[in-house]
């Protein structure tokens, strides 16, 4: 998760699309709240939580550059990947018959 400024928040759950709304809707108190975090930039999957809580371990570790060249590769505009869920797609139009 990120802000709009780039402030950079890591963390592992096995919800994606819960504990993004939940940063989106500023459910809990803390860094990534204080901050602002609520646009989704990266993100991985693993099929195995403990490889994930690992992953998560080894990022946090990285220096603020490796995390900037990793996101940057895949997202290089910081779209929010997670900027639709949960509107509707659009008006439902009934097919011709």
């Amino acid at each position: 998760m990120a802000s709009k400024g780039r402030t950079i928040y890591i963390g592992f759950t096995s919800k994606l699309y819960v504990r993004v709304m939940e940063h989106k809707n500023g459910t809990f108190e803390g860094f990534s709240n204080d901050y602002q975090c609520h646009r989704l930039v990266y993100f991985e999957h693993f099929q195995w939580a403990a490889n994930g809580i690992a992953r998560e371990k080894q990022l946090k570790r990285w220096s603020r550059a490796k995390k900037l060249f990793l996101i940057n590769r895949d997202n290089p505009t910081w779209e929010d990947l997670s900027e639709n869920w949960g509107k509707p797609i659009g008006p439902f139009v009934e097919p011709r018959a």
